[in-house]
């Protein structure tokens, strides 16, 4: 029986494709219920994947989606690693900075003002509470 056709156990296959640094912590990737295989969530790491099936990897802060090109043969350097999938994860939207620059010292003003009062600019910073 040749390795290369067939399919492939997927702890051994995210191993030999680099995703995890040893079978065991590839096989508690899977048993933790971060991969997918085609959408369905598994939790077997005997569970086999085939050429073209789709894997959904949740790793640290974020999701990957890899296609199965080939089964591995061995765990080899990372350029032969990732010739076993094409990663087809949609990109990261853009998001814009956050913050941006420093307000200054009168718009901070501004902000305290609004937080205190409800409005910018108006009143002073301090809570009228009708006494005087």
């Amino acid at each position: 029986m040749s390795e290369e056709a067939g399919p492939q156990r997927i702890d051994k296959w995210l191993w030999f494709a680099r995703f995890a640094k040893t079978r065991t912590t590839a096989q508690k990737l899977v048993l933790s219920g971060a991969v997918r295989v085609n959408r369905d969530r598994i939790d077997s790491p005997s569970r086999l994947v085939r050429v073209g099936d789709v894997l959904t990897l949740t790793l640290e802060r974020q999701v990957r989606v890899l296609k199965v090109l080939a089964p591995g043969v061995r765990r080899g350097p990372a350029p032969e690693a990732q010739t076993l999938y094409e990663d087809v994860t949609p990109p990261a939207p853009i998001r814009p900075a956050s913050g941006g620059e420093r307000p200054t010292k009168r718009d901070r003003r501004a902000i305290d003002a609004f937080h205190f009062t409800g409005s910018a600019f108006g009143g002073t910073p301090f809570r009228d509470d009708g006494e005087d």
